[in-house]
């Protein structure tokens, strides 16, 4: 138990009252936190296995690749329709007449 002496000189010290936990707080954090970045250099050890490496080689997208997909397309004829709002009918806002599109379903 702690005797009330003790109590009486916790309270008045400000240096045992908030200098200490203070530092617990720093030491305890330099722990964790070194805990927590050894995590991310033990990630890069792991080797990863020679056929998902292969995989993930040959299956690389790079910019320019993409860019040759679309450099010879036209957006001429392209036109930037607004999707439709909850409160709206996506049909009506679209431009499509919703009888024809009733009309197929049925």
């Amino acid at each position: 138990m702690v005797t009330p002496a003790v109590v009486r000189a916790w309270r008045k010290n400000k240096t045992l009252r908030y200098g200490v936990p203070m530092l617990l707080l720093i030491v305890g954090g330099s722990f964790g936190l070194r805990e927590f970045s050894q995590i991310r250099y033990d990630a890069v050890k792991i080797k990863i296995d020679p056929e998902l490496e292969k995989k993930l080689k040959m299956n690389k997208i790079s910019l320019e690749s993409e860019y040759e997909k679309i450099k010879d397309s036209t957006f001429e004829e392209w036109k930037n329709i607004r999707g439709p709002r909850p409160w709206e009918d996506p049909d009506l806002l679209q431009g499509r007449n919703p009888e024809i599109l009733k009309t197929k379903t049925t």
